[in-house]
């Protein structure tokens, strides 16, 4: 499947899915694709029942919701909640990921190059690969959007570092074990970034009054 037809049909799934009361279903015949193999089955069908929404804890939380291995490897989805004026990542850019982000509460400002632009909820915003970006919440409220990866298990890269590169797991903050898989993570998945990135994301959180 061409890479715009799949983001668009895999999109309006996921609005579909976070818009409705009941959760999310899939149709295996759907979506599908060409040729043999257990790779290139049609996907099966899927339900993910609601769950309360997302609770950042004070800073910032992810819980993923569809994983690339239920779309064979095609599509991922992961519920982000951000407490209110809290940063996120250091600028970055993705070799081969691209990223669509539906707003679910609150309001999104992120950075798309030199552009900073803000999406309410209800909006969506697309990050194509190779363009530096980052996002954060500079409102007073809660802020909470689903973000859709395509053609990269994504999911698996949040996961290991937001619950399992943690001090409890031997990994302490600053420690040379945790900056190695840091490493180790960012070139399996692709992920770049410029020297100064640190630098760039303090000015931001200076600028905004962000923790």
């Amino acid at each position: 499947m061409e890479r715009r037809n799949f983001l668009l049909s895999a999109g309006l799934l996921t609005a579909f899915g976070a818009l409705s009361g009941s959760g999310f279903s899939a149709i295996g015949s759907t979506i599908s694709q060409q040729g043999t193999g257990p790779e290139n089955d049609p996907m099966k069908q899927m339900l993910l029942p609601s769950k309360p929404p997302l609770d950042p804890n004070g800073g910032m939380a992810i819980r993923t919701w569809v994983r690339s291995a239920m779309t064979n490897g095609l599509y991922s989805s992961v519920e982000t909640a951000v407490a209110p004026k809290v940063m996120g990542p250091a600028p970055h850019w993705h070799k081969e990921l691209d990223e669509l982000m539906l707003v679910l509460e609150g309001t999104a400002s992120i950075l798309m190059g030199n552009e900073v632009v803000t999406v309410e909820a209800g909006g969506w915003h697309l990050r194509p690969r190779m363009i530096k970006h980052t996002f954060w919440n500079a409102s007073d409220k809660p802020l909470r959007f689903m973000d859709m990866y395509f053609n990269q298990p994504f999911e698996e890269y949040l996961e290991r570092v937001f619950y399992e590169l943690t001090p409890e797991n031997g990994f302490p903050d600053g420690s040379e074990a945790k900056e190695k898989e840091h490493e180790r993570l960012r070139e399996k998945f692709g992920l770049m970034s410029s020297p100064d990135a640190w630098d760039e994301r303090q000015e931001i959180a200076t600028r905004y009054g962000l923790k």
